[in-house]
């Protein structure tokens, strides 16, 4: 009786994607920080970005009267109310962020 081989696919994890926190990578793919940023100064900037009034509002809309108890859904929301703006808004968000840190 043969005996088939299990073969298991090697794990695709890119180091530097694994080693990068989610609030960074979500970040920097919306162009709200540039990638050399450090990953306390991104938490931050993160933290900003979720305070922000409109992004907020948002992120209540996708909540749909859900409580964020975990983190990560929390990032989740925060992406996805970032993906659902304009450019223009995300612009205006930038200069927000900018002004906050002067």
């Amino acid at each position: 009786m043969k005996h088939r081989k299990q073969n298991k696919p090697a794990p695709q994890t890119h180091p530097s994607a694994s080693a990068v926190p989610s609030y960074h990578r979500i970040l920097v793919k919306h162009g709200l920080i540039e990638k050399t940023l450090s990953i306390p100064d991104a938490y931050k900037v993160f933290l900003k970005v979720g305070a922000d009034p409109e992004v907020h509002k948002l992120r209540r809309q996708i909540a749909h009267g859900s409580k964020m108890k975990h983190v990560p859904a929390l990032y989740l929301a925060t992406a996805m109310a970032l993906q659902g703006m304009t450019k223009k808004e995300l612009e205006a968000l930038k200069l927000r962020m900018e002004e906050k840190r002067v």
